[in-house]
């Protein structure tokens, strides 16, 4: 689901964005030197190694805290492992280079109170407080920035999967090439050379 984030919590979140970008680039350069040091053999971090190295850097930041920290350390090796690179690019805070912000969050960290939301101690309210109401429970999402400015709420939430089941009377046919058509039931229409 996403919600719009109202205005007054923009600033704030952009201070976070940037504190998130600065975690991203400290696991790129870390990692990147792990991969090709100097001296002894290459090691390829893992989510888990890096979550060890920013062990108590929250003392450092403002906004952010260790969930937050984690989660980045996390999705950093998720999508370096994804792109096989040794180094991915920068995330720059500020420019025209600039990336959207983005701050990821684990379920237990975003708490509802009443009609708002509260993130790392900070009161969010967001529009369609009605829709926030109806969701009981999230899993780990993120905040995230779109191109005009305006922040997002974006929590991954479970749905019961209501397509009905197929039933035996319906009948699935399978196009190959050595037969033209199979049927669910074993029926098969062997290939004909119709070219010739």
């Amino acid at each position: 689901m996403r919600f719009k984030v109202r205005r007054d919590a923009c600033a704030w979140l952009n201070a976070a964005a940037v504190e998130v970008n600065q975690v991203w680039n400290y696991c790129n350069e870390t990692s990147c030197k792990a991969a090709r040091p100097f001296v002894g053999p290459a090691k390829w971090l893992s989510g888990f190694d890096l979550c060890k190295l920013t062990a108590g850097a929250t003392e450092y930041f403002e906004q952010i805290g260790a969930d937050t920290i984690q989660r980045v350390n996390r999705e950093f090796a998720a999508k370096r492992a994804q792109a096989k690179k040794v180094k991915l690019r920068w995330r720059v805070s500020r420019g025209s280079k600039r990336a959207l912000g983005w701050i990821p969050f684990k379920a237990a960290s975003l708490r509802r109170q009443g009609r708002y939301v509260r993130f790392c101690g900070k009161t969010i309210r967001v529009f369609e407080r009605e829709r926030l109401g109806t969701i009981t429970k999230w899993k780990c999402g993120c905040f995230a920035e779109d191109a005009l400015g305006d922040w997002w709420l974006c929590p991954p939430i479970e749905r019961v999967d209501e397509t009905p089941a197929a039933t035996s009377a319906d009948v699935g046919i399978d196009l190959g090439l050595k037969d033209t058509a199979v049927t669910s039931d074993g029926d098969r229409l062997e290939a004909g050379r119709f070219y010739r």
